[in-house]
């Protein structure tokens, strides 16, 4: 089925990084407080995103990163496209056990969303694919702690700011204010546990070379 190992390697990961994509923009439009501060409930599933985009990036190259990320973003407008159908046919009446209004009110997120989500998502992987190669060349390979937290350090301060101000702010559903605290608590979120991923990144890193050595 696979013609060797590197694409059985690639395989994996881009199906580990589609479906926690996908899943991190279906759940994105609940919000949830820690302490006084309030995110996105989508924010769970991006630290595996952060995982596998580094990996990509370290042994399949910028063209490999991008040309997943399109495919992604096409599968997100997708499942949206497939969830507004959805919507769009009425739920039978006293036998479906969830009703059109509980539907909608999980999944009914509004085009807002469905754009900030999508620009964002682009924007950011395009970012961080662009900053992880420029800090591989300029440590010439090395400091692979470096050059992973770099680029999620980056990528997704835009990513925190463009979703949430596409998808909440800009439509008057959250004040200014919040979306800056919501934004900035998001970040702070990812960003410490992108550092808490470094083990596991060079633990993936060793598995990867481990198992592609011989082939």
């Amino acid at each position: 089925m696979f013609e060797n190992k590197k694409q059985l390697v690639f395989t994996i990961l881009a199906g580990i990084f589609i479906t926690n994509a996908v899943v991190a923009e279906l759940i994105g439009g609940k919000l949830i407080q820690i302490g006084p501060f309030v995110m996105s409930i989508g924010i769970l599933p991006w630290p595996i995103v952060f995982l596998t985009t580094d990996l990509i990036n370290e042994y399949f190259g910028q063209k490999g990163v991008k040309k997943l990320s399109y495919i992604t973003a096409g599968l997100i407008a997708y499942a949206f496209l497939i969830l507004t159908l959805a919507i769009l046919v009425p739920a039978a009446k006293g036998i479906s056990p969830v009703n059109d209004d509980q539907f909608i009110a999980v999944f009914g997120q509004s085009m807002w969303i469905i754009i900030g989500s999508i620009i964002a998502f682009l924007f950011s992987q395009l970012i961080d694919v662009m900053v992880f190669h420029y800090v591989k060349e300029k440590t010439g390979g090395k400091k692979i702690w470096l050059r992973s937290t770099g680029s999620t350090v980056i990528s997704q301060l835009i990513d925190s700011f463009v979703v949430l101000g596409i998808a909440f702010w800009l439509p008057g559903k959250m004040d200014f204010p919040t979306f800056i605290t919501s934004a900035l608590t998001g970040y702070t979120f990812k960003l410490c546990v992108a550092v808490a991923l470094t083990p596991v990144i060079y633990l993936g890193h060793n598995l990867i070379q481990n198992y592609l050595k011989d082939s």
